[in-house]
């Protein structure tokens, strides 16, 4: 009598603890579950034909990639979230706004995957150079895979969200966007990617950034406004880094969280916000419960900015000019010029 099989264990993904390779059932039991472990409760179906073990996250957004990557046929390649969370880029979940599943996009041109539930497809086109493989899996680079968000997003605030929180891992810069924008002429969407390129901004530290951004930029039309750009006072000493600054005005916006409203970081903010006005700043805070309706915060920027202007330019405290010893990290050139131990030393306080 011949012994029955063990059950086969897939192992993780060098690197990426917890993620496990979708296999194929195997009668023998040696590369994969045998018929009848496939059926039992030590495996779970990820797509037809492929079995991870039961206790593999089948949420976690990289292990969803990871599942639709076996599905992927010879022309074709993951796009869109999936390939910026294979990635790594920050913030990227695989949810939509109200936290539900998207499904992972796969691109071909052929005809070879049709869509099912979790997984889209699209047969755009895939230009020169546009494949890559990382890590074992075919994804689209950053630059394809960060425009097919872009376009598709639905809404002129989540197209620019998008490209913003990829420039935030400088895996690509404005520079590098516009340039390929100007490649996709007649592609849907390229309007709207247009859009978003001149309304992005390549220092931001979180999400909530851009929504205190754009409420600023676009619907009270005000320009010259920057991110996390260090101010210090007339002496060369550093003030701090505001989330948002409208120059013209000379008023600092700052998006507080849950995290800000109690305990030492409360008590941090307060400092900070002092220093701000010492140099003759105005300050303004944006909470969460404004980023679904911003009216309130609008009204209190007016009223921020009538304020700052009782400061004539000249008596102004503050500057953004930095002494000759700071190293700039504002662009994605200055940060890919960092060394390792720069980055490490410069870029650890941005929001994660």
């Amino acid at each position: 009598m011949s012994p029955r099989p063990a059950h086969v264990q897939p192992p993780e993904m060098v690197g990426r603890p917890g993620l496990v390779r979708p296999v194929r059932v195997d009668r023998a039991g040696m590369g994969g579950p045998t018929p009848k472990q496939a059926r039992g409760r030590g495996w779970r179906r990820s797509s037809r034909g492929f079995y991870v073990p039961a206790h593999v996250d089948p949420d976690s957004p990289q292990q969803r990639v990871l599942e639709a990557s076996v599905l992927v046929p010879e022309d074709g390649a993951l796009t869109g979230w999936a390939a910026l969370a294979w990635r790594g880029v920050r913030w990227v979940d695989g949810c939509d706004e109200g936290g539900h599943p998207r499904p992972v996009a796969v691109v071909t041109p052929g005809c070879r995957v049709r869509a099912r539930p979790g997984i889209e497809v699209s047969h755009e086109r895939l230009l020169r150079g546009e494949r890559e493989s990382h890590d074992g899996v075919v994804i689209t680079g950053p630059l394809r895979s960060t425009a097919f968000e872009v376009r598709r997003a639905p809404s002129p605030l989540e197209a620019v969200r998008w490209l913003d929180l990829v420039l935030a891992s400088d895996l690509i810069s404005l520079k590098e966007m516009s340039a390929y924008a100007d490649e996709l002429t007649a592609w849907a969407g390229i309007d709207r990617l247009r859009w978003a390129l001149r309304c992005a901004d390549e220092n931001v530290w979180s999400p909530a950034e851009v929504d205190l951004r754009l409420t600023w930029a676009v619907r009270m039309g005000l320009t010259d406004i920057v991110c996390n750009r260090p101010v210090f006072d007339l002496e060369g000493r550093h003030i701090g880094t505001p989330d948002v600054l409208d120059l013209q005005a000379g008023v600092v916006g700052e998006y507080d969280g849950e995290l800000h409203l109690v305990g030492r970081q409360r008590a941090k903010d307060l400092r900070r916000e002092g220093a701000f006005r010492r140099a003759g700043l105005e300050y303004v805070t944006m909470v969460a419960s404004d980023r679904g309706d911003p009216s309130d915060f609008i009204r209190r920027t007016w009223e921020a900015r009538t304020r700052a202007r009782r400061t004539p330019v000249s008596e102004r405290g503050w500057t953004l000019t930095p002494p000759p010893w700071w190293v700039p990290t504002n662009t994605v050139a200055e940060r890919r010029a960092l060394t390792d131990r720069q980055r490490r030393r410069f870029l650890r306080l941005r929001a994660g």
